[in-house]
């Protein structure tokens, strides 16, 4: 099952950063590069860096011009997550490529790779829940109620890995079929950003 794969490698992932928990550690994927598993672990690592950028971010203290810096940087790391969503689903294009789709085949509203980008966000968010219900600092009150969301976090991630791993079913067989717009994100784009292009 593709969701098996997704979230032993999520969590593979989250606990390699935790070992150094730091930002700008450099990424060590131990995947061959062109396999599904290296977009997978890459995937997770741009999620889980930016993630600890939005908490440094979001101290009330943080200097004004420290948090621009920040979100020039989360913007970038934006864009890079973005993309290897894009690589991921040409992954599954080309794995399914030779499939034909029914005559009444469907389109999901989703494809594969942004059902993936799902599970990775659910991922860190399971963990950092579940750190917030062992925390020694923290009133009995708060850790029962961050043990009533991340149970439900689980339960989510258990729909969510089925709805994948049937989608991928779909497509195998032809009952659905793919069909990728790309993000075309224009507020990057110097030719498309009005600010931008008004200031050259």
């Amino acid at each position: 099952m593709i969701s098996q794969l997704c979230n032993k490698i999520f969590q593979d992932v989250i606990n390699d950063y935790h070992v150094h928990n730091n930002i700008d550690q450099p990424i060590e994927n131990p995947y061959a590069i062109g396999t599904l598993a290296h977009l997978l672990y890459m995937k997770c690592w741009i999620d889980t860096a930016q993630w600890h950028m939005e908490d440094v971010i979001r101290n009330p203290e943080i200097d004004p011009v420290v948090a621009l810096q920040w979100k020039r940087r989360i913007d970038a790391s934006n864009q890079e997550r973005t993309d290897v969503v894009e690589y991921i689903d040409s992954y599954f294009l080309e794995e399914y490529k030779n499939i034909t789709p029914a005559a009444n085949a469907k389109i999901n509203s989703e494809s594969p790779a942004w059902v993936i980008d799902r599970l990775s966000i659910l991922a860190l968010k399971i963990y950092h829940m579940n750190e917030e219900t062992l925390r020694t600092d923290a009133s009995e009150e708060h850790k029962i109620s961050c043990t009533t969301k991340l149970n439900i976090l689980l339960s989510q991630r258990t729909d969510l890995s089925s709805s994948l791993d049937e989608l991928i079913a779909d497509i195998e067989s032809g009952a659905k079929y793919m069909k990728v717009y790309k993000q075309m994100k224009m507020y990057n784009d110097p030719s498309m950003n009005p600010v931008l292009y008004n200031n050259k």
